[in-house]
């Protein structure tokens, strides 16, 4: 592949250095505040964007960016939405985005007129966590023909003779769920996420990106340790919830971020 996520991890590679992956959700606050931090987070050191369409059922959500999800879609938060500012951010940044959403949405909108839209706007690749990929073979061949990245999830309870399929059919990255459950900041995460990441190592080359659950300095290093890349999305979630209504909201969440990186 040939999409910016792809040239981000390549680049990545040569400098020795590891991505660091900021999700935040589309329209919390408001549409507004998501484009200004998006570009704010890309000055603070941010990789890759992951950007949350808002959905009024996010099954792997917990409650922190489920939270955000409904602020968002009162808001009046749509997938036309999101990717109009997809659009716009495009005249400003190239920043890699990938839009992270369930497949209801998708369906509704019709898998090859998502990603020939989403291409269209700019979006790089998406990451839909009720969509297996054995059940994704329309969205991966309209992805696979439009250069646009599908990103699949490995969890501490996948078998191991599912791990390389899944490696398989991920482009971009593949992503590695750190724990059972929904996203949520922990204070602790599980000795698995190591040995599991090795275990994928040894099917693919692919770059492999740990989420839920990291939520401070300390872990996003350990992480970086053994994985090509860490995602960060409730610590986040929750420090724009903080600052929703101040007018600080970009420069407070731009230090949190710095603080997570620059460990």
């Amino acid at each position: 592949m040939n999409n910016r996520i792809s040239q981000t991890f390549d680049n990545l590679r040569l400098q020795k250095k590891k991505a660091f992956i900021a999700f935040i959700t589309a329209g919390h606050p408001s549409l507004k505040a998501t484009y200004n931090l998006v570009l704010a987070l890309e000055q603070a050191g941010v990789d890759i964007i992951e950007l949350g369409v808002p959905f009024s059922d996010p099954m792997a959500e917990g409650v922190t960016i489920q939270a955000s999800s409904q602020w968002a879609i009162k808001q009046g938060a749509s997938l036309q939405k999101v990717l109009n500012l997809v659009k716009h951010l495009r005249e400003r940044t190239q920043i890699p985005i990938a839009l992270m959403t369930y497949y209801n949405i998708v369906f509704n909108y019709a898998d090859e007129k998502f990603v020939k839209d989403a291409v269209a706007c700019g979006v790089d690749g998406v990451i839909i966590p009720d969509l297996p990929p054995a059940e994704a073979g329309l969205l991966r061949k309209a992805a696979r023909t439009a250069d646009f990245a599908t990103v699949f999830f490995i969890a501490p309870t996948t078998a191991l003779a599912r791990i390389k399929p899944i490696a398989d059919a991920s482009s971009g990255f593949i992503y590695y769920i750190s724990l059972t459950g929904v996203t949520g900041a922990r204070r602790s995460l599980p000795p698995t996420i190591i040995p599991d990441i090795k275990r994928i190592k040894r099917v693919t080359n692919k770059p492999i990106c740990v989420g839920f659950g990291i939520s401070t300095p300390q872990q996003v290093a350990a992480i970086n340790r053994f994985a090509d890349g860490v995602i960060v999305g409730s610590a986040i979630v929750k420090e724009i919830q903080k600052y929703a209504h101040s007018k600080n909201l970009v420069a407070k969440v731009t230090a949190f971020v710095r603080r997570l990186i620059s460990f």
